[in-house]
């Protein structure tokens, strides 16, 4: 059975990954499979060795085969993802009744206002910043940053949602 396994093996696994698509361990179980059938039947395998090479060939086509249509039947497997993560159905409506009340909020706002909050506070800039690039004193941002956001508030009032403007 060694000198079996020794002379047969490489040629056979090559086959398999052939047969495998060039999948590893399919092609090793197959080939597991078939030196197991060999030595089960080693008192009835063929007398010479092109015979036990062909009759090696057939049997690992056949478990390939066999194995092909076994992944066809049983279902494919999924795998499960983690969604504690993600929202649920009443949040993401949340955040979208949220969105819709803030644009209407800040469409109620004048062009500077509402240049102001954007700078502020959806792309992130200082008062520091936000003053250099409008070249007036931080006291200035301030003080329209203050009466934008109270506009802002009152818009809200106005549409009937004021959560998202504390």
């Amino acid at each position: 059975m060694n000198a079996m396994y020794a002379e047969h093996a490489g040629p056979l696994m090559r086959f398999l990954l052939g047969l495998t698509g060039g999948e590893r361990y399919a092609a090793e179980d197959l080939l597991q499979e078939t030196m197991l059938r060999a030595w089960r039947r080693l008192d009835s395998l063929p007398p010479t060795r092109g015979e036990v090479r062909r009759w090696l060939y057939t049997v690992a086509r056949r478990l390939t085969i066999d194995a092909a249509r076994r992944r066809r039947v049983r279902p494919q497997e999924i795998q499960l993802v983690d969604l504690r993560g993600v929202p649920t159905a009443d949040e993401t409506l949340g955040a979208v009744l949220a969105a819709v009340t803030m644009r209407r909020a800040l469409a109620g706002l004048s062009t500077s206002q509402r240049a102001l909050l954007v700078e502020l506070y959806v792309h992130g800039k200082t008062i520091k910043q936000t003053a250099e690039m409008l070249g007036v004193p931080d006291g200035t941002i301030k003080s329209r940053a203050h009466y934008a956001v109270r506009a802002l508030r009152e818009a809200a009032a106005d549409t009937g949602e004021r959560s998202f403007v504390s």
